[in-house]
């Protein structure tokens, strides 16, 4: 009878059972986590650098036709860089004044949500990704032509 006892009290292999249920419980959410906050903070560089692009193209333009579609054209492709697709209505520019006219104030805004990629099905369905804005405000050139 004390073998058996001496036997259930002995800590042998149990070492395994307990990494791996750690493992589970632990290591997986953490790393779950870290991956969508990588994720964030690339769409939010990406939506950074695509407003500052969109801007500039749209400063560099004509007309306020042929800039909104620079603007567009930049902001996908500097979101599409880095593996993201926004709606056609994330992007949105406003003037102080006329646009395109030498000291007018340019503003540009990029608003959406990135999608979290593996999320359970009652949470996909409240959640509906993170909200991701950036902003940029930009002043035409002073000895700029007036634009057409």
């Amino acid at each position: 009878m004390s073998a058996i006892r001496d036997r259930l009290k002995a800590d042998d292999g149990t070492a395994v059972v307990e990494f791996i249920f750690i493992g589970v419980l632990l290591l997986i959410p953490i790393l779950y986590a870290t991956l969508m906050v990588m994720r964030i903070e690339a769409a939010a560089l990406a939506s950074t650098q695509a407003v500052r692009e969109a801007a500039r193209a749209f400063m560099m333009a004509d007309s306020r036709v042929q800039g909104m579609q620079q603007a567009r054209l930049a902001t996908t492709t500097a979101l599409g860089d880095q593996g993201f697709s926004i709606p056609d209505d994330a992007l949105r520019i406003d003037c102080s004044l006329r646009c395109l006219d030498p000291g007018t104030s340019v503003h540009v805004t990029l608003s959406w949500a990135v999608d979290l990629p593996w999320l359970p099905a009652p949470m996909s369905e409240r959640i509906h990704g993170f909200p991701i804005s950036a902003e940029q405000s930009l002043t035409v050139d002073t000895y700029r032509d007036t634009a057409a």
